[in-house]
């Protein structure tokens, strides 16, 4: 290796939510599962088994069932993958500082000040993934590269529970014979032009002329052609802030019902917001997403001054957001609902003798309950379903 260049380490837990579901009821084991909407949502996430009937994350949840009618749905649990990968990223900074999160369950890890300390990029990947299992009894794939680039594309191809390293001396004999769409960021309308142009391979792009490729990329056939040579210069950040934060959902049945929406809403904003606390952020703008039964999909928000992460705060702008949808959109039915919260920033201490406080205690007390004992241990009377 030589002594600038740079050890970097992509980390991809392997079909995370699922995995953690057949973790923990051994009777899903060796069983095609998948983690989503029950019914009219969309796949969360699927498990190796599942996997191999073609069924992937954001597939309708229809289209899944019809491929294996065996599928096995489990349903989403949020506030607990968040908390084991809370266990994974712990033990991602006992190797090093410079993480750069990119998902709950995928990560950039810059390992090259570490060497000294854990021994060589491959031994490092070896002992987190062995810290992983032992940890939380899951598995993750691992790509070393000297780029970030070249990093994810190697821990894709050891899945799953891989082991891949790629050096500069190699880069070329393991990235050319690979399909062109194992470079990120190739979607499906891209790679038929490429084929029809015959550039099938990672060598195919990187050796083409720019006759080929400028038709397909324009401005960034230049950047294409260094992605397929194996270079990126982009650096591991650690700190990578939130956008945003929300929570949606996918009715069984479309919904009319102002009050039955006002109860979905509110429950949303409770998951919604609990995020926002956990990760001490605050929204500066409340939105909500709306679908109708046609799949027309409106957005609206407004700005929160000061921002606050408060379930009774966020869930009086997200009532007034959807009333004010609701009286434009007489008769209209809706099919999914969504709350979130945008511009977000670090959250402040409220102030103690301020009506907020109040509504802070009640929140922190309901996260510290369902973080012990489940979401389901504590509801609010207006989320409960009404009796007939």
């Amino acid at each position: 290796m030589s002594p600038h260049e740079r050890r970097i380490l992509h980390v991809d837990m392997d079909a995370f939510y699922a995995s953690i579901e057949q973790r923990d009821d051994p009777a899903l084991r060796g069983k095609p599962v998948v983690v989503g909407g029950l019914n009219r949502g969309v796949v969360a996430a699927a498990s190796y088994e599942a996997r191999r009937y073609g069924i992937r994350s954001a597939m309708p949840m229809r289209e899944a069932l019809a491929r294996c009618p065996s599928l096995v749905r489990v349903p989403v649990r949020m506030a607990h993958y968040q908390s084991v990968s809370r266990q994974v990223f712990a033990i991602f900074h006992e190797f090093t500082p410079l993480v750069e999160g990119l998902s709950l369950d995928e990560a950039f890890l810059d390992v090259t000040g570490s060497i000294g300390l854990f021994g060589p990029a491959e031994a490092i990947a070896a002992n987190i993934k062995a810290r992983i299992r032992e940890a939380t009894g899951l598995t993750a794939s691992v790509g070393v590269a000297p780029n970030k680039l070249v990093a994810k594309i190697a821990s894709d191809l050891g899945k799953p529970d891989g082991l891949v390293v790629v050096e500069a001396t190699n880069l070329h004999a393991v990235l050319d014979p690979l399909p062109v769409e194992a470079l990120p960021g190739i979607g499906r309308e891209t790679l038929a032009r490429l084929h029809a142009r015959g550039i099938r391979t990672v060598a195919g792009l990187r050796r083409a002329p720019d006759a080929e490729l400028e038709p397909v990329f324009g401005r960034y056939t230049q950047r294409v052609r260094e992605r397929a040579a194996g270079r990126d210069d982009r650096p591991v950040v650690p700190s990578r802030a939130a956008k945003s934060i929300s929570a949606e959902e996918t009715f069984a049945t479309d919904l009319d019902d102002p009050a039955a929406l006002h109860a979905e809403l509110l429950r949303l904003t409770e998951r919604a917001t609990a995020r926002m606390r956990a990760h001490a952020l605050a929204a500066g703008t409340v939105q909500v997403k709306i679908r109708r039964a046609d799949f027309m999909t409106c957005t609206r928000q407004r700005p929160l001054q000061p921002p606050a992460n408060g379930t009774g705060r966020v869930f009086a702008v997200a009532r007034d957001l959807l009333d004010a949808w609701l009286a434009a959109s007489p008769g209209a039915r809706v099919r999914l609902l969504g709350v979130g919260g945008t511009d977000l920033v670090p959250a402040a201490q409220a102030d103690l003798f301020a009506d907020a406080a109040c509504d802070s205690s009640v929140d922190r007390t309901v996260d510290a309950i369902r973080n012990r004992f489940g979401h389901l241990a504590l509801a609010r009377a207006r989320t409960l379903p009404r009796r007939p």
